[in-house]
């Protein structure tokens, strides 16, 4: 029969094995993966705007549906996880994170179907920051049309 470790032996073990990690190269990483992303995203902008006539605005709406299609078909080739485990808050930030946290769950359960899978699992991951936003819409609506009302604003 094993002997129980002590709280000293077990804290010495769990520091052997806990990956260490850097802090500053972290955020090199993250900086450069997020740059990355949004130099991408300027390269769309400026080819809408100058080679097809696209106003700013519509330039950036028409980047957004670029870089989610990107994230999607980079998760759907099982490439965007290791950009995101390289890169970590540069990747999983910007929208392209978002699509992939939607597009994930996704592609893991479409073998259980269109319904009990794709559609119960689409919203995992997404659901909480999608209800959260949509509520705090709300608050702040609500706060600006009370000071509306009451010519706070």
């Amino acid at each position: 029969m094993q002997k129980e470790p002590s709280n000293e032996e077990y804290n010495e073990y769990v520091k052997q094995i806990t990956p260490k990690h850097s802090c500053a190269l972290n955020c090199v990483k993250a900086f450069l993966i997020g740059g990355f992303i949004c130099t991408i995203g300027e390269v769309f902008s400026q080819i809408l705007q100058n080679q097809f006539g696209l106003g700013k605005d519509d330039s950036g709406s028409y980047v957004s549906l670029l870089l989610i299609a990107l994230s999607i078909i980079f998760t759907g080739f099982n490439l965007y996880g290791s950009i995101a485990k390289f890169g970590g808050a540069g990747a999983l930030v910007p929208i392209t994170g978002f699509a992939n946290s939607v597009a994930a769950p996704c592609i893991e359960y479409q073998k259980e179907g269109q319904v009990f899978g794709i559609g119960v699992k689409v919203f995992t991951i997404a659901g909480p920051v999608i209800l959260y936003g949509i509520f705090t819409s709300f608050v702040a609506g609500l706060i600006y049309w009370a000071g509306k009302l009451f010519g706070w604003f």
